[in-house]
């Protein structure tokens, strides 16, 4: 089969959440064809004014075989049932004519609570690719892409994506077959299928979604590519983009933007702090287990990078609680609240410094990720997966290697030794087995990133003698595609030790 076409989804918060159509309370994976089309018809209806080039391209989507997909494995977590009131949507219509004329409405039925679910898988690496053997007119494929840019979300509100056209079309993982198992599909007539079921329910009756029903066959497991290896820093973002006045710091900065993040959200966290959001016990020993990091994202990898910081990341690894996970987006909405200045959408939180001429950093979140202009700060363009790995702040080594750029050449060889099975050690805290390649430099590895040299000492630890922890850049390869968002070392969960991915293909500026 020769692919000549694809669509590709990044799920921008690392999961996926949808309820399979004949058991609300399991998962749909990997998505189902019918539901990526219903996706971009509901886009392109929602534009005041439907472009009849974009619906063109619709009804040649929807004239093709259907496609193979490319799915990774995925964890489906439990799923909760919840309780909700039904709502009386139907009532308020019936009775819209009566309030208009002065009556007084007729009162709401009363209903039971109904069982609810919110059923989500977390793939291994958040990427899904939908192809055909086809190939569309340019401009079909330019309306497509222009369409696609616009999809925020696939399935349940929270499921956020990016998508665009592809020609990078991985290893199939799903294929048409007739022995495998049915998934929703489309033929020709689906855009106009959808558009006489939303005449009918306007958005507010039930309704059910037209389909053509395709079997699927999941190859083997041979016949596929490895799951890439999986950090314990791997999880969710939540990225606040500095605004245009505050994109002057330098990445050097990073470990002091970052605490000055993390005290503030954790002023409006509710005592007692979670030890997920702390990385402290209760008798303030360390965690042993990944918690809440806070990353500064330095402009880096692309020709004309500078290292300036350009936003913040707050991530929150999978292995998080949902009740600390709570705790931490309500403190940062609390936070987000009392430190904003203007209104609206011009509602800009800031973050008091205690350098910098005026002390202050104003940024804006990006409630939709897909909306994220610039580059960098996409979470994708740190997730991988990738083989090598390198740098883009440098790693504080967990134990300090001695000199390594002072006494004689033997010394400072013993000491580059012991930095490498330092690194060594800090992929295994990672979760990650020993890089096939490591090599340590105090000068980066990708454009744009400051020497080791010139970030301010990093120490670590309570009372008056904390420890000062040795600052290196790295370069790793793995034995096998490793995902992100990677963090090395002591200082990973303050934006030290931030890894960068370095695909195959030159990835476009920031």
């Amino acid at each position: 089969m020769i692919i000549l076409f694809g669509i590709e989804i990044n799920f921008l918060t690392g999961r996926f959440a949808a309820a399979a159509h004949h058991n609300r309370a399991r998962v749909e994976w990997p998505p189902h064809p019918a539901r990526l089309f219903s996706a971009l018809v509901a886009t392109w209806a929602d534009s005041d004014h439907p472009d009849q080039t974009e619906r063109n391209a619709l009804e040649w989507l929807e004239a093709q075989e259907a496609p193979v997909i490319s799915a990774p494995p995925a964890d489906e977590r439990q799923t909760v049932t919840h309780f909700v009131p039904v709502p009386d949507i139907p009532v308020n219509i019936l009775n819209k004519q009566d309030l208009l004329k002065g009556k007084r409405p007729k009162p709401f039925p009363d209903r039971d609570r109904q069982p609810r679910w919110f059923p989500s898988v977390t793939p291994c690496t958040p990427r899904v690719v939908f192809s055909w053997e086809a190939e569309p007119a340019e401009e079909t494929r330019a309306a497509l892409d222009e369409l696609l840019s616009r999809v925020t979300r696939l399935g349940h509100s929270s499921s956020l994506v990016s998508c665009r056209v592809t020609s990078d079309t991985p290893a199939p993982s799903h294929r048409p077959d007739r022995r495998g198992e049915a998934m929703r599909a489309v033929g020709v007539g689906q855009l106009a299928a959808l558009e006489s079921e939303y005449a009918s329910h306007q958005g507010c009756k039930p309704r059910s979604l037209p389909y053509r029903a395709v079997r699927y066959r999941t190859l083997d497991e041979e016949q596929r590519a490895p799951a890439p290896l999986l950090p314990n820093t791997a999880g969710d973002w939540l990225v606040f983009e500095f605004v245009p006045r505050s994109r002057k710091l330098p990445s050097t900065r990073t470990a002091e933007i970052a605490l000055a993040m993390r005290a503030a959200v954790l002023s409006y966290a509710p005592d007692p702090l979670p030890e997920g959001l702390t990385g402290h016990r209760a008798d303030g020993s360390p965690s042993p287990d990944p918690h809440v990091a806070f990353l500064p994202l330095p402009y880096v990898g692309y020709e004309h990078a500078d290292g300036r910081l350009l936003g913040i990341a707050v991530s929150m690894p999978k292995s998080l609680d949902r009740s600390t996970r709570d705790s931490l987006l309500r403190a940062i909405g609390h936070w987000e609240g009392a430190m904003s200045k203007g209104v609206g959408r011009d509602s800009q939180p800031e973050l008091h410094l205690t350098f910098g001429k005026k002390g202050r950093l104003g940024m804006v979140r990006a409630v939709s990720l897909g909306a994220i202009a610039m580059q960098t700060l996409k979470p994708q363009r740190w997730r991988g997966p990738s083989r090598r790995w390198v740098s883009a702040t440098p790693v504080a080594l967990p134990v300090h290697p001695g000199p390594l750029g002072a006494g004689t050449a033997a010394a400072r060889a013993k000491a580059w030794s012991r930095a490498e099975r330092a690194m060594a050690a800090a992929c295994r805290h990672a979760g990650l087995p020993e890089p096939e390649e490591i090599t340590l430099a105090l000068t980066p590895f990708i454009k744009g990133a400051r020497p080791a040299p010139d970030f301010p000492p990093f120490r670590q630890g309570r009372g008056p003698n904390p420890v000062a922890r040795r600052l290196v850049h790295a370069s790793l390869v793995f034995s096998q595609p490793t995902a992100g968002p990677l963090m090395l070392g002591a200082g990973r969960f303050l934006g030290l030790g931030l890894m960068r991915p370095l695909p195959d293909e030159k990835s476009p500026d920031a």
